[in-house]
């Protein structure tokens, strides 16, 4: 497994917002998102605009801590709140953050809250929350929702590493419950070159979880397309899909899948 490049991580904020946009137009703003539904469709395009804008300003002033949301120019939104509106505001922040990204080191220090404290850090979560959001837009819209198969397991290997980070298990308890003698998880995506190696075991029996890209016979296995094994992972497709199998015990799979979430 390897990262892909800062750049590609810059190109991805850019590209997967356009898609985003795309979804505003022909769509009832107001309509509610059905895998995020305390949000309609225009507080979610909100969410993801303010959050690059967010990430942004931290990666451009070097940050050494949390910045005050209303500190930052423009987090708002646009005024009127229509589509028009929004696909101007949201093309505004992807293309000033995807700029402030690309000026940066990507190992230089900034605050996050995780474990690796860089504008690379940065890059690659902001590019793959407009991934997941993008999804929950299309969804709403009733597009059919594709992605780059290096980009989407990139996407399940930074999800899994999110859940397995220390910080995340402090503020989250609850996720000790997933630990358990025979509890692991084999996800196993079906339409992807070997080269790719879309597999991934997750192991819950030790102390805290770890995982792997590997092939291994695991307690249950969810198997199908690596894009609809991707939202299956992050709760946007349910598990009793007719697009995946589901092998083993499901009630595991269940149990993960209610605790591992943002």
């Amino acid at each position: 497994m390897s990262l892909l490049s800062h750049d590609r991580y810059c190109s991805e904020v850019e590209a997967q917002t356009g898609l985003l946009r795309s979804a505003l137009h022909g769509t009832d703003l107001s309509t509610t998102v059905p895998t995020c539904p305390d949000w309609s469709l225009s507080e979610l395009v909100l969410h993801v605009g303010r959050a690059q804008r967010w990430a942004e300003t931290i990666v451009r002033t070097r940050a050494s801590e949390p910045v005050a949301p209303e500190a930052i120019p423009g987090v708002a939104g646009p005024d009127p709140l229509d589509a028009a509106g929004l696909d101007a505001w949201l093309a505004e922040g992807a293309e000033a953050f995807a700029r402030t990204l690309r000026a940066a080191d990507p190992a230089e220090e900034v605050w996050t809250w995780a474990p690796k404290q860089t504008p690379g850090f940065w890059a690659r979560r902001m590019a793959h929350e407009t991934v997941i959001h993008r999804a929950d837009a299309f969804l709403t819209a009733g597009l059919d929702f594709t992605l780059d198969a290096d980009l989407a397991a990139d996407c399940i290997d930074e999800w899994l590493e999110i859940g397995s980070y220390p910080q995340t298990v402090e503020r989250k308890p609850e996720l000790k419950e997933l630990l358990g003698p025979g509890r692991t998880i084999h996800l196993h995506a079906t339409d992807t070159p070997a080269e790719l190696e879309a597999e991934w075991f997750v192991d819950l029996t030790g102390e805290r979880a770890t995982w792997r890209r590997a092939h291994e016979k695991a307690a249950v296995a969810v198997r199908g397309p690596l894009t609809d094994v991707l939202r299956v992972f992050y709760r946007r497709l349910p598990a009793d899909t007719d697009r995946v199998e589901v092998l083993g015990d499901r009630e595991l799979l269940d149990f993960w899948l209610e605790r591992v979430t943002f």
